[in-house]
Parts: structure tokens; C-alpha cells; sequence
């Protein structure tokens, strides 16, 4: 009776783990998937009217989670991004033309 049970036991934690691993590549497919919509979706939308801009920060920052090439471009936009607001944002000192 023992060696049944344990056996019963071995089969339902095969299955948790094999259910575990699925929903984990279900999730990774899926951020895959959305992150290349919305990457798309902004190229899209720097010619037509939309936030292009930000719909691709979005959508590199969700692939930033899997690939590490995502994560380096997001890293050179935003620091463009403060170079950007420095120089557009330049505070000058009071009393200082």
C-alpha cells in the first residue's frame, strides 16, 4: 500500500512540474509576442498618428525581460532621452544671462 501511494505521489509531482514548466513557456511566448506587437505597432506609428515613440520604449521594455539586446536599446534611448531633456531643459544660474 505504501509503494502505491508513493507512486501516486511521484505521478501527481511529475504532473505539477510538467504543468509548471508549460505555463512558464506560456508566459515567456506571450511577453515574446506582445513585446514585437507593440514594437511594431510604434514603428507603425511614428509615420501615422500615435504615441510611436512610447509604444516602442513599451515594447522593448517587455523584451528587455528575454533578450539582452532589447535590454542594451532601451538602455541607449533613455539615456538619449536625458541628454535630450539636458539640452532642451538647460536650467541657467539666477542672475546669469
Amino acid at each position: 500500500m505504501s509503494s502505491s501511494g508513493t507512486r501516486t505521489f511521484e505521478v501527481t509531482r511529475e504532473m505539477s512540474e510538467m504543468i509548471f514548466r508549460t505555463l512558464q513557456q506560456t508566459k515567456k511566448f506571450l511577453k515574446i509576442l506582445i513585446g514585437f506587437t507593440l514594437l511594431g505597432l510604434g514603428a507603425l506609428m511614428i509615420f501615422t498618428p500615435g504615441p510611436g515613440w512610447l509604444t516602442i520604449l513599451l515594447g522593448l521594455g517587455i523584451l528587455a525581460a528575454e533578450y539582452v539586446w532589447a535590454r542594451r536599446l532601451l538602455d541607449q534611448m533613455k539615456e538619449q532621452g536625458v541628454r535630450l531633456r539636458g539640452t532642451l531643459f538647460a536650467r541657467t544660474r539666477p542672475g546669469r544671462a
